[in-house]
């Protein structure tokens, strides 16, 4: 404006105005043009000697768009979500910690026989051969189009819905009930089809329940849960103490003041997680333990998701009852229940992951469709895994509340196995007695 209003005197009329725009615009352009003709004689007096090669002066070209490069990268570290940066972190439970050593130095009885036994690991080597020869004996024809030809690679190639074929899903609903002896029918509607129940437990938690709200689960419990529910749907668990002296068996009166507490806190309960048969401690919830659950949560206003995967793996007298098979029998509220199965634990095939959510919450099916001290036992832990070279679960990891427990796996061992790791507990027993 100091030098347009000047001007607009020097220029009088009604061109003042255009004029005394116009002018510094010319002044500023040939002022520029000036200032490029003198680096451009500037650059004439001082040519780059013959000697420099093409070459050189590319390489001279990457050089300095690798520094810009760097010093641009320099601003500070890449960074990812809050969501994930959590997730990313080394995982401190020692079931994770155990798992990762045990896959560097596994033991193998010829290989490797100093290696790491692994005993915290649910799965089961014994039935390999069995699962291998009925396979090969009854796969051949389905997979090529004979018989079950809807489960066919010609069948199931193309695009197929998200929540899994009617035809897996009946075949689903058939083996479940038998699985359950028959006391209950599944009706293959009502199923959305998962890859394993790690996902089939996250969807319902996002069906469930927003960020920060929270689940109930009877402690000890899986470890895996803490990965299910807490990764990406963010929602807590509130573990509900079961003792040893009572079996680790679950009481209403636990899961009762376990839920005042935490409302007091401001924390919205949203459910409660079950796993039945329990995992780790092996219990059987009873009918009767079943039917006060439901009152709970009808009480309460909250939902319950039951894990049923490992049903068939029982042993014993004691009789199992599918949540599935009480809602079948009496009048409950069937919106509030969920179960969840998968194949891995009663076939004895983890890496085939086929999981399924049962649920008569229509809402749910939608949304499916669409998405004491730990010192001493951690120390013994720790003799266990480094100095036995045995990996097994720590109670603490289960979120025990009592210390001393672990969990071992042995169907990963074969017969010839078992005198080795034996003999292994008992000398770090022995160095922890002494």
């Amino acid at each position: 404006m100091r030098l347009i209003v000047p001007l607009q005197g020097v220029v009088q009329g009604r061109g003042g105005l255009i004029f005394g725009s116009l002018i510094p615009c010319a002044l500023f352009y040939f002022l520029q043009l000036y200032l490029k003709r003198n680096r451009s004689s500037n650059s004439r007096s001082n040519p780059p000697s013959p000697s420099t090669s093409s070459s050189n002066l590319a390489e001279m070209t990457r050089t300095s768009s690798r520094s810009n490069l760097l010093s641009r990268g320099s601003i500070g570290p890449v960074r990812i979500s809050a969501r994930a940066s959590p997730i990313a972190k080394p995982n401190e439970s020692p079931y994770y910690i155990g798992w990762d050593k045990a896959s560097e130095d596994p033991y193998d009885r010829m290989s490797n026989p100093d290696g790491i036994i692994q005993l915290g690991l649910s799965e089961n080597r014994l039935s390999f051969d069995l699962i291998e020869k009925w396979m090969s004996e009854n796969l051949r024809d389905s997979i090529m189009g004979g018989e079950g030809a809807d489960l066919s690679i010609s069948g199931i190639a193309t695009y197929q819905p998200f929540d899994g074929t009617m035809e897996l899903k009946m075949a689903m609903a058939g083996f479940m009930s038998h699985i359950m002896r028959g006391a209950v029918s599944f009706e293959p509607s009502q199923m959305v089809l998962t890859a394993g129940t790690t996902p089939a437990i996250e969807t319902l938690c996002f069906c469930l329940a927003d960020h920060g709200n929270a689940f109930l689960v009877p402690a000890p419990y899986y470890p895996g849960f803490d990965r299910d529910v807490k990764w990406r749907p963010g929602v807590e668990l509130i573990p509900v103490h079961c003792r040893s002296t009572d079996n680790f068996t679950l009481s209403i009166s636990a899961l009762d003041q376990a839920f005042n507490q935490t409302r007091k806190r401001g924390t919205k309960i949203r459910g409660i997680l079950l796993s039945n048969p329990a995992n780790p401690v092996g219990n059987l919830l009873s009918r009767e333990t079943l039917y006060d659950l439901l009152d709970f949560a009808r009480e309460k206003n909250i939902h319950i998701i039951s894990d049923e995967v490992f049903a068939g793996s029982m042993y014993g007298s004691e009789e199992f009852v599918s949540m599935a098979e009480v809602l079948d029998s009496d009048d409950f509220d069937k919106n509030r229940v969920h179960i969840v199965y998968g194949l891995s634990k009663d076939l004895s095939i983890p890496g085939f992951r086929v999981g399924t959510i049962y649920s008569f919450n229509e809402n749910v099916l939608a949304a499916a469709r669409k998405l004491t001290s730990e010192k001493g036992e951690l120390e013994l832990w720790d003799k266990l895994l480094n100095v036995a070279k045995v990996n097994v679960t720590p109670g603490s990891a289960c979120h025990c509340i009592e210390p001393g427990w672990f969990r071992f796996c042995f169907t990963t061992l074969t017969e010839e196995d078992i005198p080795v790791v034996m003999e292994r507990i008992r000398k770090v027993a022995e160095t922890c007695t002494s």
